[in-house]
């Protein structure tokens, strides 16, 4: 059995047993905490083709091709030559670009060389993938800023002391204009404009500069110059990954094999990728409480794409939870804690992850609201004619605007909750009562409900005073 194996099965009867079990989480957090550490040299070239594509979108030309490349160079006693671009364009990372580091993990622990290619030369023109505008360039101060901050916070999801560093300035930078034109010569404009971004600007009358349309133009050359074996990217950088391909095969080099990876949807539930402009992103350097609580905030759906894009979980484990949900022999809130644990563990050890869990249990398993310690209060005199999404986002700061507190009204996550000695009776707001003022949806909602008034956003908690 392979060191892998053996660690799924132990882990696998730590998930058959009582997950609401303190001790048992603590030793599946370390069980699987150890699995990013772990030697993956001894899985076969199928093995290790099949674990990278479970946790891809595509790999073209497909997923025997890698297996057929891993063996090939196993046999010539070398690794696969992998390439990651980083785009050094912000200084604040998030748990969507531990994604790319993780995958790469695996390809490093499975023996094969990794470069992470610096885009000093590309950031100076714009990646526009996926936007709206231009974006402006930066300078060197700035991507050396960024670099900085970026190798920092990655650094628990990935081995720095195990790669080499490349900036495509080397090759980009003395790139001669009759270079350039003798290759454009070769590639169609509607290969470019097959972007739907590109498309978008256009049909919406929006410019377009020639400086984005070489973009894709400057990264495949980045391939060309590496020569690698496999290049990593976003789904959303397929044409540009594609784009590399066809510039390797223009100058008689064997075509790179294409890895893409899954765009993370953010914590609040909408669809929208994991963004900090959105604000439904969980910062890499946040605190431990904060990481945890931010998980246990996003709706259950999403705990099976976060348990597959951030843990070192296979299809296996993963199915074997989900079976328990199934029958009713686990319950969502004991695997969401578990999921919450494994993001805390990964950047700040299973230690904090414990510590964060039972903070959390603490606060928020409480059966009164009034056992929680001091609550944010808002007076319903002074802000009874705001909108609850005002309340929301202007008052308590809970969310970063009215649309995102309207979004959590569509999760019904929204809620009102009145305490009395009798208990607590709990009204669900809908969207339209959300951009209600508050004090005529309390009046409506609450009229014969006496007691203790809660307004409660997600996990977040504030007290309703002078109602």
């Amino acid at each position: 059995m392979t060191r892998l194996g053996e660690s799924v099965a132990r882990a696998s009867a730590l998930l058959r047993a009582d997950l609401s079990a303190d001790s048992t989480v603590e030793e599946l957090l370390k069980e699987t905490g150890a699995r990013r550490y772990l030697d993956l040299t001894d899985l076969t070239a199928k093995e290790q083709a099949e674990l990278i594509a479970a946790r891809t979108v595509e790999v073209l030309p497909g997923v025997e091709k890698l297996a057929e490349r891993i063996e090939e160079r196993r046999s010539a006693g070398e690794g696969l030559s992998i390439k990651l671009g980083i785009d050094p364009t912000a200084a604040d990372v998030h748990l969507g670009h531990a994604v790319p580091m993780i995958i790469l993990s695996r390809f490093q622990r499975m023996g094969h060389d990794v470069t992470l290619l610096i885009g000093d030369f590309t950031a100076k023109i714009g990646d526009p993938t996926g936007r709206t505008a231009e974006r402006p360039p930066l300078t060197d101060e700035d991507i050396a800023r960024n670099l900085a901050g970026y190798q920092e916070q990655v650094r628990p999801f990935f081995d720095f002391e195990k790669v080499s560093f490349r900036q495509n300035s080397e090759w980009l930078a003395p790139y001669t204009f009759p270079e350039l034109l003798s290759l454009l010569a070769q590639v169609p404009v509607s290969q470019l404009l097959q972007r739907e971004d590109f498309r978008t600007r256009l049909a919406q009358g929006s410019g377009l500069t020639m400086s984005e349309l070489l973009y894709p133009i400057a990264q495949g050359l980045d391939s060309v110059a590496l020569e690698c074996d496999v290049e990593l990217g976003g789904a959303d950088q397929l044409l540009n990954l594609q784009m590399g391909r066809k510039l390797m095969e223009l100058r008689g080099q064997r075509p790179q094999l294409v890895v893409t990876m899954p765009l993370i949807e953010g914590t609040d539930g909408s669809g929208a990728k994991m963004s900090k402009s959105k604000g439904n992103y969980i910062g890499l350097g946040a605190p431990a409480d904060d990481v945890f609580g931010k998980i246990m905030s996003v709706p259950d759906r999403l705990v099976e794409p976060y348990l597959k894009a951030w843990t070192e979980w296979t299809d296996e484990e993963v199915a074997l939870v989900g079976s328990r949900l199934a029958d009713s022999s686990l319950h969502p809130m004991d695997l969401k804690k578990i999921l919450a644990g494994e993001v805390v563990s990964a950047l700040y050890g299973p230690q904090a992850a414990m510590a964060a869990r039972a903070g959390f249990t603490a606060q928020f398993s409480k059966k009164s609201f009034a056992d929680v310690g001091t609550l944010p209060v808002v007076d319903v005199a002074e802000h009874g004619t705001e909108p609850v999404t005002v309340v929301l986002s202007k008052v308590l700061e809970f969310t970063p605007s009215a649309s995102a507190a309207r979004r959590l009204a569509k999760q019904n996550a929204l809620r009102l909750v009145v305490e009395s000695d009798a208990g607590q009776e709990t009204v669900v707001l809908s969207e339209a009562e959300a951009i209600r003022p508050l004090g005529e949806v309390l009046s409506e909602k609450l009229a014969a409900l006496p007691g203790t008034t809660y307004l409660k956003a997600g996990r977040k908690l504030a007290q309703l005073q002078g109602r």
